[in-house]
């Protein structure tokens, strides 16, 4: 394998993180989500103040951007118990979403991403992590799994285009090993 390596993801890298996030659920969630919502995953602008906010770190090999993780402090809403309630770790609770090309799958891009952003997360104060999985992608359950998070109780039913959508949430330690 070429030189593998995590960095901070800048404007210059907006495009292809664009493109990964749109051609990866397009081939992922082909048959979870409506072709309508999958058409509509090009929101550039979303993307640019997410990479301009600095929670955005790409995965690289050799000169190649093969996947990426946004990680910042949960909101409210993304950490809540089922009731409503607040978890008493609220404050210090983070919320990642990483996604890896599947040509570049099984080479630990994914878990690379994880363990540096989750390193970061931990020297601003944060805990524990949290992460929102389609309930019916293995794939992603499994891999969190092996980083030691589990599914925590809680769900959520999302509207996608008509289509509800079954997500579960995750959650697990900030201490992810590279050999995970």
């Amino acid at each position: 394998m070429a030189d593998a390596g995590v960095q901070l993801a800048t404007a210059a890298d907006l495009s292809e993180i664009v493109r990964i996030h749109r051609e990866t659920w397009r081939l992922a969630y082909a048959e979870l989500l409506p072709q309508e919502v999958l058409d509509t995953l090009d929101a550039d602008e979303a993307w640019a103040l997410t990479v301009q906010s600095g929670a955005v770190l790409k995965a690289t090999e050799g000169d190649w951007t093969v996947g990426f993780v946004v990680a910042s402090k949960a909101p409210d809403e993304e950490v809540a118990k089922a009731d409503g309630s607040l978890p008493d770790d609220a404050a210090t609770t983070a919320l990642l979403s990483v996604l890896v090309e599947p040509r570049w799958g099984r080479r630990g891009h994914g878990t690379r991403l994880v363990a540096e952003a989750c390193a970061r997360l931990k020297e601003s104060g944060a805990t524990r992590g949290i992460a929102w999985v389609p309930e019916a992608d293995k794939a992603s359950k499994s891999f969190y799994e092996r980083l030691g998070w589990t599914g925590d109780g809680t769900v959520r039913t999302l509207d996608a285009g008509g289509r509800p959508l079954r997500e579960i949430r995750v959650s697990g330690p900030l201490a992810v090993r590279l050999d995970a």
